[in-house]
């Protein structure tokens, strides 16, 4: 059968996900419904907002659905009339019950952001630039009732470049899992698709992130707190208390000088950066962003407040 041929129902929600639809879609893959979490309301003004894979399903006229639950009879038959060969899952959202895993011919495939056994769970992006790897990866996974847990059909590998960002490097592997997803459809339709059970002994998990998690401890080595500074980027942001107001922090970087000041107190100020103490080496800020205002370089923060990092301030 010719992967083009495969009759593909799409689960997935953001835009991580919603390229990998834009793929099968592009290159004229049958994709006969799309899942995807329920409209939101978000923003000041309280409007409902749709995920960007159900606008770019109904751009295509592609049906869209959107149960808040998969563990229904329900929406098993629902899927079922959909006749599916395999359902293709990225980042969507919500647990496939046994009953849905079973449906799909060639089962459920799932694209995660990470070479598993390493890094199942919910953060594997941003865990792995926090925790320092040169390499992370995309794997293509059968997908079985535990999380992350199946077998592994396709893997492919990318460096962790020391000024990525999880934003940077989610832009990077976005095409990275789009081809892993066309090379496993292709090998799924030939018959040459043979999963690799994973070893549990080398099995990690990448924990939802949390706002708590994103506030600077001073007494970590710089070194780690530019990595948890990368990685939260988007969000949550790593931040610092001034006073009582909350900034966040964009850029910064990492020197290896030893220094005896108390972890956490500005050594200097000027348009090369702040540079503060830590537990081990120094600091230098280099974007700040306070609440209500864009990210802003330390030199523009500096010509208009001179004094309000100056040496011997502590941040906490």
């Amino acid at each position: 059968m010719p992967a083009k041929d495969l009759r593909i129902v799409f689960g997935g929600t953001p835009d991580f996900a919603a390229e990998h639809l834009k793929v099968l879609l592009n290159n004229g893959y049958n994709v006969v419904g799309v899942y995807t979490q329920p409209d939101k309301i978000s923003g000041r003004g309280q409007k409902i907002t749709a995920s960007p894979v159900k606008e770019l399903a109904l751009s295509h006229g592609i049906s869209v659905f959107q149960p808040v639950s998969l563990k229904n009879q329900e929406s098993t038959d629902q899927m079922a009339s959909l006749t599916p060969d395999v359902f293709v899952v990225v980042a969507y959202g919500l647990i496939l019950p046994k009953a849905v895993l079973d449906l799909p011919k060639f089962g459920c495939i799932n694209i995660h952001g990470s070479l598993l056994p390493k890094y199942r769970g919910a953060a594997p992006i941003q865990r792995s630039i926090f925790n320092g790897d040169q390499t992370t990866g995309i794997t293509v996974m059968q997908m079985n009732e535990g999380l992350d847990t199946g077998d592994i059909i396709h893997t492919k590998s990318i460096d962790i470049l020391d000024t990525d960002t999880s934003e940077t490097l989610f832009k990077r592997m976005m095409p990275l899992g789009c081809s892993a997803l066309l090379e496993t459809l292709e090998l799924i339709a030939s018959g040459k698709a043979k999963g690799i059970p994973q070893e549990e002994e080398k099995a990690s998990y990448a924990e939802k992130l949390t706002k708590e998690e994103a506030m600077i401890n001073f007494t970590e080595s710089a070194e780690k707190i530019c990595r948890r500074i990368r990685a939260y980027i988007p969000w949550p942001t790593a931040n610092f208390k001034l006073g009582n107001e909350t900034i966040k922090i964009h850029q910064a970087a990492a020197i290896k000088d030893k220094i005896s000041a108390e972890p956490g107190t500005v050594i200097s100020s000027d348009k090369t950066g702040i540079k503060v103490s830590t537990g081990d080496g120094i600091l230098v800020l280099n974007t700040l962003q306070f609440a209500g205002k864009k990210p802003m370089k330390v030199s523009d923060i500096l010509n208009g407040h001179k004094d309000l990092f100056k040496p011997g301030t502590i941040l906490s």
